[in-house]
């Protein structure tokens, strides 16, 4: 069987964490569930690459993090999106749609 999955571009991930942070703080298993649902199952997000990721947008302080519990008496982390990466975001996504049109017009 053939997989319709299409292989993330470097430098894609953190764009994408922040885009779907934008929507609402969420620990780091439900961001890769709302990209592999939003992508319409195009997109998946392996642990190893998603967890290193949100890590270094910490770092970036493009997210704020803290332990919480969840519905299921979990401790999980979850991550906001901080105004730092509201406006990071805001310049990425500039840049990414400038990209695109212009790959699109070629």
């Amino acid at each position: 069987m053939v997989s319709d999955n299409i292989p993330l571009l470097p430098g894609t991930l953190d764009l994408l964490v922040l885009e779907t942070l934008r929507w609402g703080p969420q620990h780091g298993y439900g961001i890769a569930v709302a990209i592999r649902a939003r992508s319409g199952a195009a997109l998946q997000v392996d642990p190893g690459s998603l967890y290193p990721a949100l890590h270094r947008l910490e770092r970036q302080k493009w997210v704020a993090a803290r332990w919480e519990q969840s519905e299921q008496k979990q401790r999980v982390r979850v991550y906001r999106l901080s105004a730092a990466g509201r406006r990071h975001l805001e310049r990425e996504r500039s840049r990414w749609e400038r990209m695109t049109a212009a790959v699109a017009g070629v």
